[in-house]
């Protein structure tokens, strides 16, 4: 089975939102000004995400750990 472009767009996404939101929280604990948290935020979302999406289609065309179906066979 081969995923669509477009899944691969909204899983990169809402991954992304997930992760942007993470580090916005770990970098505003650890730094304590907000303003810098989502500057990082902001960066990371869109070096993040393009990593993502190119490391998600790589791994679309790898047929490491995909099984072929094959259609159902019947005899009788």
């Amino acid at each position: 089975m081969k995923e669509k472009t477009y899944r691969s767009i909204a899983k990169t996404i809402s991954w992304r939102t997930i992760g942007t939101i993470d580090t916005v929280l770990i970098s505003w604990l650890v730094i304590g000004d907000i303003t810098w948290a989502m500057s990082i935020g902001g960066v990371e979302l869109f070096t993040k995400m393009g990593l993502y999406f190119l490391h998600e289609r790589t791994w679309n065309k790898i047929k490491f750990g995909k099984e072929d179906k094959h259609p159902i066979d019947y005899h009788i």
